[in-house]
């Protein structure tokens, strides 16, 4: 059988021309209010748990229908606050500590020809009925606290984990740092834990420990140089501002304070 003679025309040119507008199915809240400090992959802060709140039409309650019956969920967001209406070709990831570059479409930069993001979160609980809206409690956020959420589609293991994927440049250990608690901040820590800000503690202790500075300062200031001893920095977590210092190869949390 002869195949199927299609009609001479330009479909790159033709595809490129075109345009679609999309519109958010709800937002995320989460407790990362600056960019500052995010992990830059999910699920590498297990207690950083996020609210995934649904447009309230009815329509969604029923779209949700059996979602509970799966463990993790991918989420489809815009970079909403990337800080650039340009995207650069190439880009230099922290996590090759700001040196080399690699191509924007072979990283996960926010800085891309469209700033849409993929990220795979647990799921805690689904309340359908939460007042405004149904909400999707999740763990391992990766999202500024604001997001827009495109789309959400449930994790499939047999589909989507490739247990032998190449991971690239990207394939090095995610190294950690051991954080200590100055007893004035455990003490304000149990304080804010008591009043409602649940696990806390764990929250800046594994943010701390995958080592949220940029990629300049991590290879200008490593934990483990002379010149890191003694140097402060400050990370903006829930409501709270985290002063913490590099000492002994460690980072230590010296206080916190509670922004108004």
């Amino acid at each position: 059988m002869p195949t199927p003679k299609r009609k001479p025309t330009n479909q790159l040119k033709d595809t490129l021309s075109l345009n679609y507008e999309m519109r958010p199915i709800g937002v995320a809240l989460t407790p990362f209010t600056q960019r500052f400090g995010i992990p830059r992959q999910p699920g590498l802060v297990p207690d950083a748990k996020g609210i995934i709140k649904i447009d309230p039409h009815p329509d969604f309650q029923y779209a949700l229908k059996c979602l509970d019956q799966f463990s993790h969920i991918w989420v489809i967001f815009v970079f909403h606050e990337h800080g650039g209406n340009k995207w650069k070709p190439t880009i230099r990831p922290p996590r090759l500590g700001g040196k080399a570059k690699v191509g924007v479409l072979s990283s996960r930069s926010p800085h891309r020809p469209n700033p849409i993001g993929l990220s795979v979160v647990e799921i805690d609980r689904i309340d359908l009925l939460a007042k405004g809206g149904a909400e999707i409690h999740v763990n391992g956020v990766d999202l500024l606290d604001g997001t827009p959420i495109l789309d959400i589609k449930p994790y499939i293991p047999y589909a989507d984990s490739v247990p032998h994927a190449n991971a690239g440049w990207a394939s090095a250990e995610i190294k950690r740092t051991k954080v200590l608690f100055e007893p004035l901040a455990l003490k304000k820590i149990e304080a804010a834990e008591l009043a409602g800000s649940e696990n806390l503690k764990n929250l800046i202790e594994q943010l701390l420990s995958i080592d949220p500075r940029p990629g300049f300062q991590k290879r200008d200031l490593p934990p483990e140089s002379q010149e890191s001893e003694g140097k402060e920095f400050g990370l903006l977590v829930k409501e709270y501002d985290v002063k913490w210092i590099i000492q002994n190869q460690m980072f230590v949390v010296e206080d916190i304070e509670k922004i108004d």
